[in-house]
């Protein structure tokens, strides 16, 4: 029974901490000045992008293997934007608006989490055998997940409430970010042999979805009508999720 409760504690926590992030929503006004949601766009698009990198790219070259360990990152990162160019329409119906940033963003987010929480069950496989490293691992890699997507569910909320959305929508849409990391999870948990492989290309194409969507979205909204607010908020979003991501 502890290792039921452990192993489903070490699988949920992700989207819990995602939910938390996704709060935000409610901590402000709906309308604020147009520089508060340039700089929020910008912290977002650095989050993203420190996320794409730290969480998914690097962590997606150290599975790959052989000589040709470049191939499941690269190609991964292209199909992956390609992807999400495709899926645009069908990103926009996420919210009620039609088609637009906020759709995609959301998509970007969820995908982005969908890897991240396969590694969390493929870690907690290893644990229900025994090992104390894999235990304290599984129980490690969940927590450093989690607090990476705090900022995560965040970045997800705030622009949504910043673009007119009701509190209520933009906590539901970053809370509902996050609960595909649980059922990546579980997927990964009962086929731990056979999704391992495909984890590279997963994780990069999770990627390059959040790659496009920051570059072709976010960073122009941050950066056209006041450059330098725009790139010190996405410097500064950068740093955060790299700082965590490090550290964790």
């Amino acid at each position: 029974m502890e290792k039921i409760i452990f192993t489903a504690g070490i699988l949920l926590l992700p989207a819990v901490c995602t939910t938390v992030g996704a709060a935000g929503a409610f901590l402000f006004r709906r309308a604020q000045e147009p520089r508060t949601q340039r700089m929020t766009s910008g912290m977002a698009a650095g989050i993203m992008l420190a996320a794409s990198v730290w969480s998914l790219l690097l962590p997606a070259i150290a599975r790959s293997q052989g000589r040709a360990a470049w191939v499941p990152p690269a190609l991964g990162l292209i199909l992956g934007a390609v992807g999400l160019l495709r899926l645009e329409d069908a990103a926009g119906q996420l919210l009620a608006g039609g088609p637009g940033h906020c759709g995609r963003m959301v998509l970007a987010v969820t995908l982005h989490n969908l890897p991240e929480g396969m590694v969390v069950g493929l870690a907690a496989a290893l644990a229900l055998h025994g090992d104390a490293d894999a235990v304290s691992g599984a129980l490690a890699l969940s927590l450093g997940i989690g607090l990476q997507s705090i900022p995560e569910g965040a970045a997800v909320s705030l622009p949504l409430t910043q673009s007119g959305r009701t509190r209520g929508q933009s906590f539901a849409a970053g809370a509902a970010s996050g609960l595909v990391e649980p059922l990546g999870a579980v997927l990964a948990f009962v086929l731990a042999e056979w999704v391992g492989a495909a984890l590279p290309w997963l994780m990069s194409a999770a990627a390059g979805c959040m790659v496009c969507v920051t570059a072709q979205e976010m960073i122009p909204e941050a950066v056209e009508p006041d450059e330098v607010a725009g790139v010190i908020s996405i410097v500064l979003g950068f740093a955060l999720m790299m700082a965590l991501d490090v550290a964790l």
